[in-house]
């Protein structure tokens, strides 16, 4: 397919450079300047006719978008990792291809993994907000904030693909022994990190730390739930920073209100953002992050560079490395 300044590209909201330079060298680019997600009706405006359509993971893409987009739209390039967002099924009934961007935000979330890791542990944040608040009245004392060792303890991995092996390496700087469920066993990586396969309950029972790094699908929706939870220690916390909608949420609230479990350290939620009142935010074992997993100058600008490519190459013939569907 030849490549003209004719074709129209929509992107969602703002994104970084090189990403509009990239799309605005070769097409007819409306970005939405602003960053909040938009209302329906002004997504269906906004793509009419398009051919192109570079979107983020709070916007719904699904048949009635397409259908405000018309016969035009050939690609949907999502500038995150995840496409759940996109109804993957009706954009391959119109023949519309999806791509996402792997293999550029998986250092970055996995070294927030591990900031969560060790924030939950050491009672970090609670620490802060004491010296913050001006309540630390007496220096050093033997039982002030006292948290849990990370050097040396288990390290639950469910979910070993590019982000779950980044943390487990990681995990080896801290001589931590760690175990992973995967639905594919990596038999490979486990005589490269000296890791171990378990069943998900073995793992649930014996990690200190579980760190959830897994797609969102059928199979993993609600995966961790209050039967998932009561297998776990009471000093263990749980880490996600794949997707919310992995564990039920409110069976984990109940579960810290309980302390069934230490804490939760959280970067995804069911519903994001979330509300104010949302009982996760009143609890104090909780890490509560805005989905910050690869929020990194370099590694957001590496992402609008692949989201960009993706649609440049779908056009002008080059393949697409990045395909979904």
């Amino acid at each position: 397919m030849d490549i003209t300044s004719k074709h129209k590209v929509y992107v969602t909201r703002k994104i970084p450079e090189p990403g509009p330079s990239i799309l605005k060298k070769h097409f007819q680019i409306n970005m939405n300047p602003g960053v909040d997600v938009l209302k329906k009706e002004t997504l269906f405006e906004n793509v009419r006719d398009v051919d192109a359509l570079l979107c983020m993971l709070g916007d719904n893409i699904d048949a009635k978008v397409m259908d405000a987009a018309g016969p035009n739209l050939k690609v949907i390039s999502c500038y995150s990792v995840g496409y759940d967002h996109v109804d993957i099924y009706e954009a391959a009934k119109r023949k519309i291809i999806v791509t996402n961007t792997p293999n550029v935000l998986a250092n970055a979330t996995a070294d927030l993994t591990f900031s969560l890791i060790l924030t939950a542990a050491r009672n970090i944040v609670n620490a802060d907000r004491h010296v913050r608040n001006g309540n630390w009245k007496f220096g050093w004392t033997p039982d002030l904030f006292l948290g849990y060792d990370v050097h040396g303890s288990t390290l639950g991995i469910i979910g070993l693909g590019e982000i779950g092996t980044l943390v487990a390496k990681r995990a080896r700087g801290f001589d931590m022994q760690v175990i992973y469920y995967s639905k594919t066993r990596k038999r490979k990586m486990e005589s490269q990190l000296d890791i171990t396969f378990v069943p998900l309950e073995e793992l649930l029972r014996r990690s200190d730390f579980v760190s959830i790094h897994v797609s969102l699908n059928k199979d993993s929706f609600h995966m961790i739930d209050e039967s998932k939870i009561k297998l776990m220690k009471k000093t263990a916390f749980i880490i996600n920073t794949s997707r919310g909608k992995v564990i039920n949420e409110q069976h984990l609230i109940n579960a810290l209100r309980n302390k069934v479990i230490a804490g939760a350290g959280l970067d995804v939620y069911e519903s994001e953002p979330i509300s104010r009142s949302n009982p996760l935010t009143q609890l104090p074992q909780t890490i509560l992050l805005p989905h910050i997993g690869s929020a990194t100058f370099m590694t957001r600008s590496k992402m609008a560079e692949v989201a960009a490519n993706n649609i440049v190459n779908f056009f002008n013939g080059r393949g697409i490395v990045h395909k979904i569907n």
